[in-house]
Protein backbone atom coordinates (compact mmCIF):
# COMPACT_ATOMS: atom_id res chain seq x y z
CA UNK A 1 0.00 0.00 0.00
CA UNK A 2 1.24 3.59 -1.24
CA UNK A 3 0.71 6.13 0.92
CA UNK A 4 1.16 10.16 0.53
CA UNK A 5 4.15 10.11 2.27
CA UNK A 6 5.81 7.60 -0.12
CA UNK A 7 4.18 9.05 -3.20
CA UNK A 8 5.63 12.84 -1.58
CA UNK A 9 8.91 11.13 -1.11
CA UNK A 10 9.03 9.39 -4.73
CA UNK A 11 8.52 12.90 -6.02
CA UNK A 12 11.42 14.99 -4.29
CA UNK A 13 13.48 11.58 -5.34
CA UNK A 14 12.77 12.11 -9.04
CA UNK A 15 13.20 16.08 -9.09
CA UNK A 16 16.62 15.94 -6.68
CA UNK A 17 17.79 12.83 -9.07
CA UNK A 18 16.90 15.06 -12.19
CA UNK A 19 19.06 18.27 -10.56
CA UNK A 20 21.76 16.17 -9.56
CA UNK A 21 24.78 16.50 -12.14
CA UNK A 22 27.73 14.51 -10.16
CA UNK A 23 27.12 10.80 -12.13
CA UNK A 24 29.54 9.18 -8.57
CA UNK A 25 26.36 10.06 -6.59
CA UNK A 26 23.88 9.04 -9.19
CA UNK A 27 25.68 5.43 -9.01
CA UNK A 28 25.72 5.56 -5.65
CA UNK A 29 22.26 5.87 -5.25
CA UNK A 30 21.55 3.43 -7.75
CA UNK A 31 23.43 1.09 -6.21
CA UNK A 32 21.43 1.49 -3.14
CA UNK A 33 18.11 1.23 -4.51
CA UNK A 34 19.21 -2.01 -6.15
CA UNK A 35 20.85 -3.71 -2.96
CA UNK A 36 17.99 -2.45 -0.48
CA UNK A 37 15.08 -3.96 -3.64
CA UNK A 38 16.71 -6.90 -2.54
CA UNK A 39 15.29 -7.20 0.68
CA UNK A 40 12.07 -5.94 1.48
CA UNK A 41 12.05 -6.60 4.62
CA UNK A 42 15.28 -4.94 5.46
CA UNK A 43 14.72 -2.17 3.56
CA UNK A 44 11.58 -1.80 5.45
CA UNK A 45 13.22 -1.69 9.05
CA UNK A 46 15.71 0.47 7.67
CA UNK A 47 13.43 3.45 6.60
CA UNK A 48 11.18 3.00 10.05
CA UNK A 49 14.47 3.72 11.81
CA UNK A 50 15.53 6.27 9.87
CA UNK A 51 12.33 7.85 10.32
CA UNK A 52 11.91 7.49 14.45
CA UNK A 53 15.73 9.04 14.30
CA UNK A 54 14.62 11.89 12.35
CA UNK A 55 11.73 12.60 14.72
CA UNK A 56 13.79 11.65 17.95
CA UNK A 57 16.08 14.52 16.35
CA UNK A 58 13.54 17.36 16.22
CA UNK A 59 12.04 16.33 19.53
CA UNK A 60 15.01 17.03 20.93
CA UNK A 61 16.06 13.24 21.66
CA UNK A 62 19.19 13.26 21.66
CA UNK A 63 22.54 12.50 23.77
CA UNK A 64 25.78 13.58 23.98
CA UNK A 65 28.62 11.55 24.43
CA UNK A 66 29.25 11.22 27.28
CA UNK A 67 25.75 10.97 28.14
CA UNK A 68 26.26 8.13 25.58
CA UNK A 69 29.56 6.40 27.49
CA UNK A 70 27.80 6.36 30.51
CA UNK A 71 24.11 4.75 29.23
CA UNK A 72 26.86 2.39 27.70
CA UNK A 73 28.78 1.78 30.70
CA UNK A 74 25.57 0.96 32.44
CA UNK A 75 24.62 -1.72 29.75
CA UNK A 76 27.63 -3.29 29.93
CA UNK A 77 27.89 -2.89 33.99
CA UNK A 78 31.42 -0.84 34.04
Amino acid sequence: MINMRTVDIKTELRELIEKETDSSILEAIKTLLKKSSLNPTLKEKLSSRALKAEEDIIAGRVMNRKELEIRLNKRLGI
